[in-house]
């Protein structure tokens, strides 16, 4: 503490002795804190029991009635917020009415309520809209035009060469680089074994084809059957009716 003060005094040379705790600053924790164990029961003891009494507080503030808090809403059982629904649909709470401190403004319809409306309902509000169209009132502007953005100081200049008229140059274009002929890859003969792998593809291959061409029919053949069963049904269910 005695360097506390003396800092003070060094900083503040014309405070009085009667500033020295006002400038002193204690950043220790409470006292609450360190106090053992069985003092802090008997302090809770008595603030059930016996709690301290607090003055009335004085509100500055309008209070505002929010209902019932989230907390409370959660921990109620499940039968009582069936009552309170079912009571809210026989009879609703009557509020009182909004009081209004800012000025409504007329924003024209919604955009839900536009996407609610049929198509046709907005084809003829655009033509109405082309027909006769809503006249708007003056617009309210409340800055001012900028009349002069450039100064009448600067001396605006043309770019040189917009300014020059001359015969228009075509310089000759660049001599060509003679290439050089590029070598011819002569494909080589295939060996035995390549000739034999070839033919094996190519026997694979057909072998593909020929399968895909069956399941092709196949597929047509089920595809017949089963419309025909369906015909069958439908013509069986109308003539049975």
């Amino acid at each position: 503490m005695a360097y506390r003060s003396n800092a003070a005094e060094a900083w503040y040379p014309e405070a009085s002795s009667s500033d020295e705790g006002a400038l002193s600053l204690d950043f220790l924790p409470p006292a609450s804190l360190t106090q053992p164990l069985w003092r802090s029961l008997i302090g809770n003891f008595r603030d059930t029991v016996a709690p301290e009494k607090l003055p009335a507080l004085h509100l500055t503030s309008r209070p505002v009635n929010v209902g019932l808090l989230l907390g409370d809403r959660i921990s109620m059982p499940w039968f009582r917020t069936v009552f309170t629904n079912l009571g809210d649909v026989i009879s609703p709470e009557t509020l009182p009415p909004l009081e209004l401190e800012s000025q409504p403004v007329d924003v024209g319809e919604l955009i839900t309520d536009q996407l609610s409306h049929l198509w046709m309902g907005s084809l003829l509000r655009n033509l109405a809209d082309r027909i006769s169209p809503e006249v708007q009132p003056a617009l309210q502007l409340t800055a001012k035009p900028i009349l002069d953005i450039v100064p009448k100081s600067w001396m605006l200049l043309p770019m040189w060469s917009e300014v020059i008229d001359g015969p228009k140059i075509f310089y000759p274009d660049k001599p060509k680089t003679a290439e050089a002929p590029r070598p011819v890859n002569l494909k080589p003969e295939p060996t035995p074994e390549q000739v034999q792998i070839l033919k094996v593809e190519e026997q694979t291959a057909s072998d593909l084809m020929r399968d895909i061409r069956r399941s092709r029919i196949r597929q047509r053949i089920w595809i017949t059957v089963a419309a025909v069963q369906v015909a069958y049904l439908v013509a069986a269910a109308i003539w049975l009716h």
